[in-house]
């Protein structure tokens, strides 16, 4: 089969590798329809994610049709149309027990190492590294998933792919993002970063009830969704001191609770971006908490701080000093997609949200590094790439 693998940083390829097959009772194989490149897969691209290999496929967010089921798998039919969330989860431990699907005791064979890094492993993800477990990604014509009898999530009848391929990441990412803030109403919320998981935690913040959300970014275009699509204000942090417009902007107080949807590699335009950037690239600092910084020293007293953006290793000169005086409370962690599935399911079947506005690109899965290219470099307006295998 096709699949986009990872030769390096900045060097992804389509290659032809060998077809995926069952190798557990709980396995199924899928036929992959639509998969997406995500923020997070840029990570992997710019080569700021350990352990990754020559060869590994990329790629965690992807829907399709089963074509093979293990002898353990009753709950789905071979021609079912499924999503599959990029977190990989038994459904039978402590975590999965607890609607914790993110955090599954025993789908992460590489545990191990994880835990030599983090203290204890947390779930298995599909094509992110082998410190999560070195699963092949969906980023290919075909996939094999395990534990597919709690991973797959049968797609209802009349919806297209576009309308719930972002049930697999994005958007259980966005809302889980907002859920974290504990939006109250009236609550003003502020969002860090316009990309993809920026906008479905904006259409979330207000599908929870925030009376105000403010979003924040550098990308005209971005900007321009958020705004347009999200209803949001918008402030440009290369224009304006983004501090400073919050305290005017909320009367003083700041925002009742803030959210990072950046993560490890923020950008920024000050001294300690650049600070940031030289520290990253000399390997004595692993990621760039600009964004994560400046939303703790603006968000307002007793709020909450929610951490969507990935991070993956170390963090230099966070204000804590800020964030405990302030009493904020923090909220972070990969999603528990499972939890999120049919509820979001029913937003968009309700037409509360059209998931689809997100797009801009779609490409054949064969120029695949071509979108990588322009979702990296912000080329053509690009904010959301689709591919078809």
């Amino acid at each position: 089969m096709k699949a986009l693998c990872w030769h390096g940083a900045n060097d992804v390829r389509v290659d032809t590798v060998p077809d995926p097959k069952i190798l557990n009772p709980r396995d199924a194989i899928v036929k992959i329809t639509s998969t997406a490149i995500c923020g997070s897969d840029l990570h992997l691209f710019n080569g700021y994610i350990p352990t990754m290999e020559k060869g590994d496929i990329l790629g965690h967010e992807f829907m399709g049709e089963v074509v093979e089921l293990g002898s353990a798998v009753n709950n789905i039919k071979i021609g079912d149309r499924v999503v599959v969330p990029f977190t990989i989860s038994c459904g039978n431990c402590f975590f999965c027990n607890r609607d914790l699907w993110s955090l599954c005791d025993n789908s992460n064979p590489n545990g191990w190492l994880a835990e030599k890094i983090m203290g204890h492993s947390p779930a298995g993800l599909f094509g992110y590294s082998h410190i999560f477990g070195g699963y092949a990604g969906g980023q290919a014509e075909y996939a094999r998933v395990p534990f597919a009898d709690v991973g797959l999530f049968k797609v209802p009848d009349g919806m297209t792919d576009d309308q719930v391929l972002f049930l697999t990441d994005i958007f259980p990412t966005g809302y889980m993002a907002a859920e974290n803030c504990n939006i109250k109403p009236g609550d003003i919320v502020a969002v860090w970063g316009c990309g993809p998981v920026g906008q479905f935690a904006i259409r979330s913040a207000y599908m929870l009830g925030a009376e105000r959300v403010i979003a924040i970014d550098r990308v005209p275009e971005r900007l321009q969704m958020a705004k347009e699509q999200g209803k949001a204000e918008v402030l440009n942090y290369e224009e304006v001191d983004v501090g400073e417009a919050l305290k005017e902007m909320t009367g003083g107080r700041g925002p009742d609770a803030v959210i990072d949807a950046v993560g490890l590699e923020a950008h920024g335009t000050d001294a300690m971006g650049l600070y940031d950037r030289v520290k990253q690239e000399l390997r004595l600092e692993s990621d760039r908490p600009t964004a994560l910084r400046n939303a703790i020293v603006a968000c307002g007293k007793a709020g909450h701080v929610s951490v969507a953006g990935a991070y993956g290793g170390f963090l230099d000169k966070v204000p804590m000093g800020a964030a405990m005086n302030k009493a904020l409370t923090f909220k972070m962690g990969q999603t528990h997609v499972h939890r999120y599935l049919r509820p979001l399911l029913e937003h968009i079947q309700n037409g509360d949200i059209d998931p689809t506005f997100i797009i801009t690109h779609t490409l054949p899965l064969e120029q695949a590094p071509h979108g990588y290219d322009i979702f990296k470099h912000k080329k053509d307006n690009c904010i959301k790439v689709v591919l078809k295998p």
